[in-house]
């Protein structure tokens, strides 16, 4: 068994991709109405703009980039269980998705080169690494970062789906706040 095929036995079925979704989503529409804090760091030439915090999506044509980060003690104890993620106030879940468009559709999920940095305001790289969940028809990244009470990080997302060369690269922010 291949470690893409451990990886989805552990995940569990359809229905709990669903609860990380629309966690995500949630955790999304409660960030968007809070104080947008302070600007992320400058970008470099070749850094793409930081994407505006109400975004959780960015379309590049062919394909579309799904994003979203949150705080881990906002899973279920039984998704974080099933995704060996641990809950805390001091863990961040990124969550990434590569969607190829298909005209009538909503899409089709494609697997491919996923990488993920995070910076927080002060400049500092944070530890993270994402892995590939594949769970039914669902292709996802997932990584968990700490962070610390009210601090702001700026992911870049480098991706690259399988069946291109295309680089698809954005940057986003999440600020994480305390209980």
């Amino acid at each position: 068994m291949n470690e893409n095929n451990v990886s989805a036995s552990r995940i569990g079925h359809t229905p709990r991709l669903a609860s990380l979704a629309i966690l995500s989503l949630l955790m999304a529409s409660l960030v968007t109405g809070c104080d947008p804090g302070p600007t992320p760091p400058q970008a470099s030439a070749a850094a793409p703009a930081v994407e505006p915090d109400t975004a959780s999506s960015r379309d590049f044509g062919e394909y579309v980039v799904y994003f979203n980060a949150l705080r881990t003690d906002a899973l279920t104890p039984e998704i974080a269980k099933m995704n060996n993620i641990a809950r805390s106030a001091n863990r961040a879940l990124v969550n990434i998705s590569l969607v190829k468009k298909a005209e009538g559709t909503t899409g089709a999920p494609v697997p491919g080169a996923v990488t993920v940095q995070a910076v927080n305001l002060n400049g500092q790289s944070k530890d993270l690494t994402v892995r590939e969940v594949r769970e039914g028809n669902a292709i996802y990244y997932i990584g968990d970062v700490s962070v610390a009470n009210d601090e702001t990080l700026v992911f870049t997302v480098d991706a690259t789906p399988v069946e291109t060369t295309s680089r698809l690269s954005l940057r986003f922010q999440r600020q994480f706040y305390g209980k």
